[in-house]
């Protein structure tokens, strides 16, 4: 009897080892699959701005390690190489950039730039909301959530005349916002992204 009984136990200890291996492979699979925070394209591509803290550092070259507030002219100094305009660069431009001007100095030196803090996402409310001004945001924060960010709108705004003033290739351009709409699930697709310096403005 003993025998007999067993072999169906190895067996079962076989398959629920097996079906075990089976549901933590696929659990890896969803795992890898689930995007990673901060390796999105609007996060690769975000230009550094006034107010970020930066971390500049180069391999085995202590000294040359440096924490940086970039000021409002967005021109930074660097030992070696003194001064970088980062207008429009990238945390990767900027380490390119870097590691171009240190060749001279240190050839094909490792450098490293990190983005500590961002403070320079900034954007406007003005108009007839509950509490205008300006309000930092991410790389995620929406036309709704802004205007949440702002009390929402007063009792006398013109809820269908809204409209987002940008900064877009050197022009300033109008985007029309129709807040009715989107509060009641339609034309969504006008809950844009809000970028850096936007202004909502509500009439």
């Amino acid at each position: 009897m003993t025998k007999q009984n067993a072999a169906p136990h190895h067996i079962k200890s076989h398959f629920n080892k097996k079906n075990n291996l089976i549901i933590s492979l696929f659990l890896l699979y969803l795992l890898a699959a689930i995007p990673t925070p901060g390796l999105t394209d609007e996060g690769i591509c975000y230009q550094i701005g006034s107010g970020d803290v930066l971390e500049i550092s180069v391999w085995k070259e202590e000294s040359l390690s440096r924490e940086i507030i970039v000021p409002p002219d967005l021109t930074i100094a660097f030992p070696l190489i003194g001064e970088i305009k980062i207008k429009g660069m990238t945390v990767s431009d900027l380490r390119c950039e870097v590691t171009k001007r240190l060749n001279d100095f240190i050839p094909e030196a490792t450098v490293t730039v990190m983005l500590h803090q961002i403070n320079s996402l900034r954007a406007y409310v003005i108009g007839k909301v509950n509490k205008p001004g300006q309000f930092p945001i991410d790389l995620d924060t929406t036309v709704m959530q802004l205007l949440a960010m702002a009390g929402g709108l007063n009792p006398f705004a013109a809820t269908g005349k809204i409209y987002i003033l940008r900064h877009q290739e050197g022009k300033m351009i109008k985007i029309p916002f129709d807040y009715r709409e989107v509060e009641k699930g339609k034309n969504l697709a006008q809950n844009i992204t809000i970028r850096r310096g936007d202004v909502i403005i509500v009439p």
